[in-house]
Parts: C-alpha cells; sequence; structure tokens
C-alpha cells in the first residue's frame, strides 16, 4: 500500500493493499476503499464512505462530510462511490440523511469535474458528466449517461433524465426528460439529444421514433395527458420511447417544456 509519510489514514479505515495515497490526505475510520484507488494530496475522505475500485480522487476533493442541512442530527447515513470514477479537485460529495434515501450515490465509470457539489441524498447513476462547479441540490436523481454543462444548477427533489444533456449555466427547477436537451434560468427545453444517442448505439430507427414522440409530447400543443396516451399507442413496441412516457408520468414535480 502505497501511503505518503504525510498522510493521516486512520487504523480503522479499510483500504486494499493496492489504493495508494497521496501526501497529506486524511481518511477517517468509516472509510473503506477498494482495489486500484488513488486518493490525491489534500484530500479528506471522512464519515461512512465506500469507495469502489479504480476510482482516481485528485487533490483537494472532499468526500463524505455531513450534509448541509440544519435538519441533519448526526444519524449514520452514507455516501457510496462505485467504480472507474474520476473525481477532480475541490468538489465535494456529502454523505444522505435520514430524511432522504439515508445515502448518497455516485455509480460507475463518471467523470466529476473540479468544484463539483453533489449534495446529500442525491442518486447519480453510471457514465454521467458533472462539469466544473455543477451543483446539485439535496436528493436529485441523475440518470445513467447524463451530461450537465458548466455551472449549471439542479434544484433539490429534481431529476435528470437518461441521455439528457444541459447546456452551461443551466437552472433547473422541474424534471429534465431523457434523451432531451436544456438550457437557461429558468431552463427550457431545446430539443433532443441526437448526437449523443447517436453516439450511444442509438439506431437511426429508434432516434426517429424518440424524435416523433418528441414532437407529439413537446410541439403539438397537446395536453399532456393526450399526448402521453397518444404516444404510449403508437409507440407501444419501442421501449426506449416507453422509457421516456414512464419517466414524465412518474414526474412530482413536472418535466421542463
Amino acid at each position: 500500500m502505497a501511503i505518503h509519510s504525510t498522510a493521516i489514514v486512520d487504523s480503522r479505515a479499510e483500504l486494499d493493499s493496492s489504493v495508494e495515497v497521496g501526501p497529506y490526505a486524511v481518511i477517517g475510520p468509516q472509510v473503506r476503499i477498494d482495489a486500484g484507488s488513488s486518493v490525491g494530496p489534500h484530500a479528506v475522505i471522512e464519515g461512512r464512505t465506500r469507495i469502489g475500485k479504480r476510482n482516481r480522487i485528485f487533490q483537494f476533493a472532499a468526500l463524505g462530510a455531513i450534509p448541509q442541512d440544519l435538519k441533519y442530527a448526526g444519524e449514520p447515513t452514507e455516501l457510496e462511490i462505485g467504480d472507474d470514477n474520476q473525481i477532480r479537485e475541490f468538489t465535494t460529495l456529502h454523505i444522505g440523511t435520514a430524511g432522504g434515501a439515508g445515502v448518497t450515490r455516485l455509480g460507475n465509470g463518471c467523470l466529476v469535474m473540479a468544484n463539483a457539489h453533489v449534495a446529500h441524498d442525491c442518486q447519480v447513476g453510471s457514465q454521467v458528466v458533472l462539469a466544473n462547479s455543477v451543483a446539485l441540490g439535496g436528493h436529485v436523481e441523475v440518470r445513467d449517461h447524463a451530461i450537465l454543462g458548466g455551472l449549471s444548477a439542479v434544484h433539490q427533489f429534481t431529476r435528470i433524465g437518461q441521455y439528457a444533456f444541459l447546456a452551461g449555466g443551466a437552472m433547473v427547477v422541474m424534471d429534465v426528460p431523457p434523451y432531451c436537451m436544456a438550457h437557461g434560468d429558468r431552463a427550457e427545453l431545446t430539443g433532443l439529444n441526437a448526437i449523443g444517442l447517436s453516439r450511444h448505439g442509438f439506431s437511426t430507427e429508434v432516434v426517429g421514433h424518440i424524435k416523433a414522440a418528441y414532437r407529439l409530447l413537446f410541439r403539438c400543443g397537446l395536453q399532456m395527458q393526450d399526448a402521453l396516451a397518444k404516444v404510449q399507442a403508437e409507440f407501444a413496441a419501442v421501449p426506449e420511447v416507453l422509457v421516456l412516457t414512464d419517466f414524465i408520468q412518474a414526474s412530482n414535480r413536472g418535466v421542463i417544456r
């Protein structure tokens, strides 16, 4: 185990023998880090934090601190980080709260860029990109393959659908449907993330179906319930479209238009 002599690693922390810890890093007693991961200089990892394999945590990152929530009363909540993530400089990821899921999660293969913040009880999927200074409020859900542009912010309890794309500086206060692009303050839909879908292997036919469903839902002036019923009837055999309609129907905050 390559632990720099100036690092402070609590004797109760569980680190795989292959973990590397840089100068002046601090690792608390309830931390567990799996094989192949590295912790950069001056990073601080505390709380009940579980970090998977092959993660690279850069200098000055702060993981596992208590929530920025005045209702938090010291309950034993957690932060879970999957495998193959890059967590860049000055990022913050906090443990959960009893009032939420009790666990803040980051999936696999994510890139969390410098100064980004993932608040308590957030559920971030896999292959997600949070660009520089992205801010996620508490209880936010970000699904797989979403990309959030620099300086964008997401209101607490809001959901970002899979393969969605937020432009830089977007201020999001309602749910962003899967496959969609959004920008602005307050954020509005600007179309489909067609290039992203193509890059992730969606066929031309499936992208065409999603585009047709998008037009019915957001561009034809129909009431949402009528549009949903029409889309579900026309595209019942296209599971990718049903992902879109299911997301909208499950929304508590409503979806942006």
